[in-house]
């Protein structure tokens, strides 16, 4: 399990040098994507797999398509040049070699039978979470689903485009 989680602890830095380094906004993404999963694979390999999915299913998952359409939409122009270099193999050889790893982390640690097990604490499971976060902070996590909706609200509001208004003797 120490295998794995020092496997997917470098290869989380080494992604993520990759974001910050990388020239191209669609290979920063995918940095970022293989990033996370390593992240993931780190709380899978600390006992923590609900913690572990949750990363995968939230951040892996819907926050990195958000991030591909703000990428897709603010393509301004094209330059051939840019395009021809951006397809090129060399480009996507270090994030292929960095989701390689991972997968032999994650072959690693099932063929130890260490998912599910905490290298050295207890298991966190979904029962867990929930009694610690609907036990004493109750109100806290209530609080904090409140505030998240008077935001998507103003979000909405603001971002609602305004109609024109009619004039009462013009029908169409």
């Amino acid at each position: 399990m120490e295998l794995a989680f020092y496997l997917s602890g470098l290869v989380a830095v080494l992604a993520t040098v990759g974001v910050i380094f990388g020239t191209s906004p669609v290979h920063a993404v995918v940095y970022l994507i293989v990033s996370l999963i390593a992240v993931a694979l780190v709380f899978f390999a600390l006992g923590a797999p609900f913690a572990g999915a949750l990363e995968i299913i939230v951040y892996a998952g819907a926050i990195m398509v958000l991030f591909v359409f703000v990428v897709m939409m603010l393509n301004l122009g094209r330059d051939s040049d840019r395009d021809q270099t951006l397809r090129q193999p060399r480009h996507w050889i270090g994030p292929s070699v960095l989701a390689l790893v991972l997968l032999g982390a994650l072959f690693t640690l099932i063929s130890q039978g260490g998912v599910g097990q905490a290298i050295d604490g207890e298991l966190l499971t979904a029962r867990a979470v929930a009694l610690i976060m609907f036990g004493p902070w109750l109100m806290v996590v209530e609080l904090a689903a409140i505030l998240l909706l008077a935001a998507l609200v103003t979000a909405s509001h603001v971002g609602r485009r305004s109609n024109p208004v009619r004039k009462r003797g013009n029908r169409s």
